[in-house]
């Protein structure tokens, strides 16, 4: 795991990053390392601030998976991009391969999930108690042995949403072996990263959008040599 931060873009507001995969975002009861405080200590580092660092965290991504997070630099920042995730304004889009092949070449899906307590979100076709709505935009970019390369625009923003649907759909995310994935892709990792985001500017008009650099992007690497 690469422990250099990779910044793509850094203002007074907001920083969007570059999560590996396997490293958590924010800290859990195993102890590892998170990006949270890896970025944390390169802004004390950067800017030589003696003291605590506000940062914060607004959404977040999976540990197997990598790609592209955003993180506020104030607590305006902070607020405002979370309003945005509540009022469903924020783009968020991922690559992904699947195990076999969807239905149709494209789909809007929407499912109800449950966290039972076992790791894995459960999916049903109907609400059931305690069960939140999970909607997506799913589209196939590609087909090829066994295997299909999958853009996902998420509507929701679910514990394992992509995962689990997928899996639902009967088409498990490469290394996901949590949700019944039998083929590998790298170590402690799923072919899942999130190339795509897009969002107002939390103080300005201005409308931002980052795409993930190819070298930095699994996904598109596997898909390309496999």
């Amino acid at each position: 795991m690469d422990k250099e931060l990779k910044v793509i873009f850094e203002d007074n507001h907001l920083l969007v990053v570059f999560k590996p995969h396997r490293l958590l975002i924010q800290s859990d009861e195993s102890g590892s390392p998170t990006l949270f405080l890896q970025i944390c200590q390169w802004i004390k580092e950067k800017y030589q601030k003696p003291g605590n660092v506000f940062l914060g965290m607004v959404h977040r991504l999976d540990r197997p998976a990598s790609g592209l997070v955003v993180f506020a630099k104030t607590s305006k920042g902070a607020s405002r991009l979370s309003e945005q995730i509540r009022a469903k304004a924020m783009k968020k889009k991922y690559q992904l391969i699947v195990q076999g092949e969807l239905k149709t070449r494209e789909g809007h899906c929407v499912h109800y999930l449950t966290n039972p307590g076992d790791g894995r979100s459960q999916v049903f076709e109907t609400m059931v108690p305690e069960s939140k709505r999970a909607e997506l935009l799913y589209r196939v970019l590609g087909v090829k042995d066994g295997v299909s390369l999958v853009e996902v625009e998420l509507i929701t923003g679910r514990r394992h949403q992509i995962r689990a649907q997928m899996a639902h759909l009967g088409c498990p995310i490469l290394g996901d072996g949590r949700y019944g994935s039998t083929q590998f892709f790298r170590e402690g990792a799923i072919a899942l990263v999130a190339s795509e985001l897009g969002f107002q500017h939390p103080t300005s008009p201005k409308e931002l959008k980052f795409e993930l650099p190819k070298e930095l992007n699994s996904v598109a690497r596997y898909w390309d040599e496999h």
